[in-house]
């Protein structure tokens, strides 16, 4: 801990007698938000960080809250007792100074200066207390919610009552060429490039609740983190009292059916907002004879009264974002918007990253960050997070596809689009043709059948990309804003879905032979499906879901295209075809968008599980942000088990004394994988349950089982354990893991030969981050070398130059080289903090390779596993240490049974 305070802490509410690590941390945090600092704190799963955050966060807001309102009054009182005391001198100042006009007018101002301030005050008083009396009223009106329901039937039936006499008044067809439904996929008149004032989301009424009061942001990485989270707070003592809404994105808020179809959250996105668009467009008649499909105009859930009506039921009663949304059914009402609205209005906002992180996403959500706290949960992958969110790839497919599907869009909508819009998309046209040249092939031709003639990447910075590409002369800034406004790719994607389906040509007019996606798809079809499917399906394997319309992915990179120079890399992948080519956007400086959430918020808390090494948060996303380092409090609690229950061991030496160093020349020796057998299968003999292997890749995890098999090593293992392995679908994950469970338990039911399970597993794969293997699902986690990442990725290589040259050197390590050891070393930490995940506990970790002994990476260890940490420089001496550990540990169950 590194900060003090002359303040000591409340005592925190707490849903039971709490453990002194969690008094610590709760005391820390509340210290560090007080003193409006930057927290990074780690404490291991297990031991009750969501409610240390929970109860020590909201202690501190409570408070902030009190003494707010004491100050006020304070204000208040000093303010009236000075105005007694001036009253009685105001007649005698006015006569001995009438010649003293300046002297008069200061007074005058400065008494008005007060006057001022202390009307503010009553009125935010006023303000305060009509909230509060709202939200009394809204926890005991009951009949609100009757009055709310006949008022939605009422609005029910008129709408239907409305779109009957629509019906029989409206003509026919409106006399243009146009199928039925394709009015809608025409653009829109494009009126203006500059930015103007975004107009406000509704007009019929003002929200109540527009200033924001001081509240917390919880972020976290996924939306089951989130309810859980949110099911803490339903439980602590904080449950009843805290205004609280969660956030989440359309594609898990959106009640509508017919959006929710469309699958992926850019066509959500773009569905909805054309909705809203519809929805507030000047109510004018229509002209005779024209009709639309009024189904997809509007949404029937965009009700702003009974949105409001969620509102009000959300700051009520804390509900995760599943409750939400069934409540949301209930009284027809749409849970996005209506979570919006709460926001100004809570103490407590739980929201993804993502939302936070992003600065356009944020801003649309209105969320207002300024004096705010933020507290960022599981942010051991936050550097990632943020260069993933700012980072672009798109595919030769992908480019070919969108410029296709664009000049068949223009042509058939020419007569109907106006100038600007036909302008615009002759520039996204043209850049596209030229990102295809920059692949080495052209729009011309079938991408999957264009050859390139050497595989490589090249890395430039933007401004040359730009040059290179020959696109340097079209302002992107605008072609990115029009893409944005006008929806384009959502247009793009109902044209291609209304007359192509992904499958079928766009009917083409005679004696016009078949040109671009048409021949594009007969060329796919003569070849086969499975090469279609491969291209159009081209992200599943990875388990995204694809990009209906490739113009949206290429949105993505038009936008990273607009960083400054310094903060990016474009990297030219050349690979077989054009179409298995790309053009992808690397981000190197992350703190350049965590600047202004720093900027903005009162105090930010960065916390996870497994924080260290810290190094990377504090100099890549603090420091680099300006952030000056003693705003910077580092807090790391051990763990609830007691140090007996952990055994970690750094192996330095194999039985056969061979010395155990993974790296890239000798890992693939014989010797060094029959070694790392022998040891196995001595583990096997002496530990209970399930051991847990993680290896540094699936290709060497591959290697060494062939050879252990070749070699009998793998039938040795096999004897004591049954032997899984993690499978690289992650429907599989599921299965897998069922079936090691279900060996475990049986295998300690029953006396046979069998001791339990072996699991086989890569770091960074699908077992070393969010699978618990508590008690005998892992009782012990083995780590077989250093998971360094691969020195020779162009990405790696600019990201540590660009480091070298920006963050200078740490005890003589130069950033990029302390880069790598920062990233073998987080893999680490998070495979082997997979075992002891609660309080009664226990577990052996061992490390296979004698560089773990130096006391520079033993130091990147968290904590509560360093601290416990034997160095065994041989194996006997090891081995006895494990043996010894567990027969302990089934002496005293067998005691205590």
């Amino acid at each position: 801990m590194d900060v003090s305070s002359e303040t000591t802490a409340p005592k925190f509410p707490f849903p039971f007698p709490p453990y002194p690590i969690q008094e610590q941390f709760m005391s820390e945090l509340y210290h560090v938000l007080e003193a409006r600092k930057v927290g990074i704190f780690e404490s291991p799963t297990g031991t009750g960080k969501s409610l240390s955050l929970i109860c020590g966060s909201l202690s501190w807001l409570r408070d902030f809250e009190e003494k707010k309102r004491q100050e006020e009054l304070l204000a208040l009182s000093v303010g009236d007792s000075e105005n007694n005391e001036n009253q009685g001198t105001d007649n005698t100042t006015s006569a001995t100074a009438s010649s003293a006009e300046p002297d008069w007018i200061t007074q005058f101002l400065h008494k008005k200066e007060e006057m001022d301030i202390k009307n503010k005050i009553k009125e935010d008083q006023i303000q305060r207390k009509k909230k509060e009396e709202r939200l009394e009223q809204m926890r005991h009106n009951i009949q609100l919610k009757f009055a709310s329901k006949r008022k939605r039937e009422e609005e029910d039936e008129t709408m239907r009552l409305l779109q009957l006499s629509r019906q029989m008044l409206s003509g026919g067809g409106d006399g243009m060429d146009l199928e039925h439904g394709e009015e809608e996929l025409v653009l829109a008149e494009y009126e203006s490039d500059e930015d103007t004032k975004k107009q406000p989301e509704f007009d019929e009424e003002e929200d109540l609740e527009e200033e924001h009061v001081t509240k917390i942001y919880y972020c976290s990485r996924t939306h089951s983190q989130l309810s859980q989270f949110v099911h803490e707070l339903q439980k602590s003592p904080f449950g009843k009292e805290t205004r609280m809404v969660s956030l989440g994105s359309r594609q898990n808020a959106c009640v509508n059916d017919e959006v929710r179809r469309l699958g992926t959250m850019q066509l959500i996105n773009d569905r909805c907002m054309e909705m809203q668009k519809k929805k507030h467009e000047k109510k004018t008649e229509e002209p005779a004879g024209k009709k639309k499909r009024e189904s997809r105009l509007t949404c029937p859930y965009y009700s702003y009264e009974q949105m409001q009506f969620l509102r009000d039921e959300i700051l009520v009663e804390v509900k995760d974002i599943e409750q939400l949304v069934v409540r949301a059914k209930e009284v027809k009402a749409c849970p996005y918007y209506a979570s919006r609205f709460a926001i100004p209005a809570a103490q407590l906002v739980v929201l993804p990253y993502q939302m936070l992180l992003h600065d356009s996403t944020r801003r649309a959500s209105g969320i207002k960050l300024k004096d705010q706290v933020v507290i960022i949960d599981e942010a051991h992958n936050l550097i990632d997070t943020i260069t993933g969110i700012h980072s672009s790839q798109v595919t030769g497919t992908q480019l070919c596809q969108a410029h296709s599907q664009l000049a068949q869009y223009m042509e058939r909508y020419r007569s109907r689009l106006k100038a600007k819009n036909l302008m615009y998309i002759k520039q996204i046209l043209f850049l596209l043709e030229k990102f295809v040249g920059a692949l080495g092939g052209s729009v011309k031709q079938n991408p999957n059948f264009q050859k390139i003639p050497q595989d490589g990447t090249t890395l430039k910075s933007i401004n040359d990309f730009l040059f290179y590409s020959q696109v340097d002369n079209i302002n992107l800034f605008k072609v990115q804003r029009y893409c944005v406004r006008s929806m384009i790719s959502r247009k793009l994607f109902g044209f291609m879905e209304k007359f192509q389906g992904l499958e079928v040509g766009i009917p083409i007019k005679e004696n016009q032979k078949p040109g671009g996606f048409q021949q594009f798809l007969q060329n796919l079809n003569q070849k086969g499906q499975a090469g279609a499917a491969e291209i159009l399906d081209e992200r599943s394997e990875i388990g995204q879901p694809r990009i209906a319309s490739p113009l949206m992915q290429i949105e993505g990179l038009l936008s990273a295209l607009t960083n400054a120079n310094q903060d990016g890399r474009v990297i030219i992948q050349l690979q077989g075809t054009v179409a298995q080519s790309s053009l992808k956007f690397l981000m190197l400086n992350p703190a350049v968008h965590f600047a202004e959430v720093l900027k903005e918020c009162r105090s930010i808390i960065i916390a996870g599980g497994t924080m260290q090494p810290v190094s990377d948060f504090k100099q890549q996303l603090l420091i680099s942000a300006g952030l000056s380092p003693d705003r910077i409090v580092e807090f790391s609690c051990g763990h609830v088990i007691p140090p007996e229950n952990i055994l970690p061991i750094v192996l330095c030496s194999g039985p056969t004394n061979q010395q155990l160093e993974f790296t890239y020349q000798k890992r693939d020796l014989p010797e060094m994988m029959d070694e790392t057998g022998r040891i196995l299968v001595n583990l096997c003999n002496v530990i209970p349950g399930g051991l847990v292997c993680f290896f540094p890749s699936y290709d060497y995890q591959k290697l060494i089982l062939d050879h252990w098999e070749k070699t009998g090593q793998l039938k040795r293992l096999a004897a004591k354990k049954k032997i899984f392995q993690e499978p690289k679908k992650a429907n599989q994950v599921e299965q897998v893991l069922s079936e090691y469970s279900r060996c475990i338990k049986i295998s300690s039911q029953s006396a046979g030969h069998l001791t339990g399970a072996l699991l086989l597993s890569v770091v960074g794969g699908k077992m070393s981050e969010g699978i618990n293997f508590s008690d005998d699902l892992g009782r012990c986690v083995v780590m077989v070398g250093m998971p360094y990442p691969n020195i020779r990725s162009p990405e790696l290589q600019e990201k540590m130059a660009y480091l070298d040259k920006t963050v200078p050197k740490t005890s003589g390590v130069s950033a990029g080289r302390a880069l790598l050891e920062n990233l073998c070393m987080k893999s680490v930490n998070q495979s082997i903090g997979r075992a002891i995940r609660h309080r009664g506990d226990y577990a052996s970790i061992v490390l296979l390779d004698h560089r773990y002994s130096r006391p520079a990476i033993l130091s990147k260890l968290p904590q509560w596993i360093r601290n416990s940490t034997e160095i065994k420089p041989t194996f006997g001496p090891a081995f006895a240490s494990i043996r010894k550990f567990f027969q302990m540990k089934k002496a005293n169950s067998t005691l205590t049974s």
